[in-house]
């Protein structure tokens, strides 16, 4: 499945509650490393999430700090590295979207 197919859901859903598409743009950016034109390519390119975070400039070491549940699976008991990437990717967003502050969600 392509990025590009979710990331307009992840905006909506941050804009629903009030948050920007930069702060949607800025978690993808931490957790993955992509730059603004980088994430741009992979969007316009319909990358899809597997070759999205093989090709990952630089994942976040601190994401292994994110834990918890998301759509009823804890984050931390997923097995399959690319979906334990992904649905961190989704708590962070949830996370974003529920007013949490960036600097919490950035597990700063």
């Amino acid at each position: 499945m392509p990025l590009a197919s979710v990331y307009p859901h992840y905006v909506a859903k941050a804009e629903k509650k009030g948050r920007t598409a930069a702060e949607v743009d800025e978690i993808i950016s931490w957790l993955t490393g992509y730059d603004e034109a980088g994430l741009r390519r992979v969007l316009d390119d319909q990358v899809d999430f597997a070759t999205f975070f093989a090709a990952a400039p630089a994942m976040n070491p601190n994401a292994a700090l994110i834990t918890g549940s998301i759509c009823g699976y804890r984050i931390q008991d997923i097995e399959d590295p690319l979906m334990r990437q992904i649905r961190c990717l989704d708590k962070l967003v949830d996370e974003l979207a529920k007013g949490k502050a960036m600097d919490k969600i950035l597990r700063g």
